[in-house]
């Protein structure tokens, strides 16, 4: 009888939420994420993020030092810095009437990337660093962005 409550309470909760709660939240994908944010996605196309990956030779595709800056989710199934990278994972967030409302997707895990989110990656940790201003950097992320 416990067992068939927890269920029923479960699937509400799904159902509610559009999302199966988890501790650990997956990485969906850029794919999934065009689906709504067509703009975003064309813009973020022509970025040196979208080909972050294919940028590293064949010798440092084996640095875990260099390809943790370079894929998403820490997996080459999501190469270059795809939208998760800074937003965070969005099993939790990535339904519609989640994303509708700013307050609903950030209590899901949305992350509104700061300059902090930039700078774990941005630092002179990577062997290619020369400098990073964040105002000047900020604007490229999606600087094709039209409305």
């Amino acid at each position: 009888m416990k067992l068939k409550l927890w269920a029923t309470l479960g699937l509400a909760l799904f159902t509610l939420t559009g999302t199966a709660t988890a501790a650990n939240p997956t990485y969906v994908g850029a794919e999934k994420c065009k689906l709504c944010h067509k703009v975003e996605y064309a813009s973020w196309l022509t970025t040196k993020h979208a080909k972050a990956y294919e940028a590293l030779s064949p010798a440092d595709r084996a640095k875990p030092e260099c390809i943790r800056c370079h894929i998403t989710g820490n997996t080459k199934d999501l190469p270059g810095v795809q939208c998760e990278a800074c937003h965070g994972p969005g099993s939790d967030y990535k339904s519609l009437t989640i994303m509708k409302s700013r307050e609903k997707s950030t209590a899901a895990g949305l992350i509104l990337p700061t300059e902090k989110t930039c700078t774990a990656c941005h630092n002179s940790k990577s062997p290619q660093f020369k400098s990073f201003n964040y105002a000047e950097m900020v604007k490229k992320v999606h600087d094709k962005k039209t409305k």
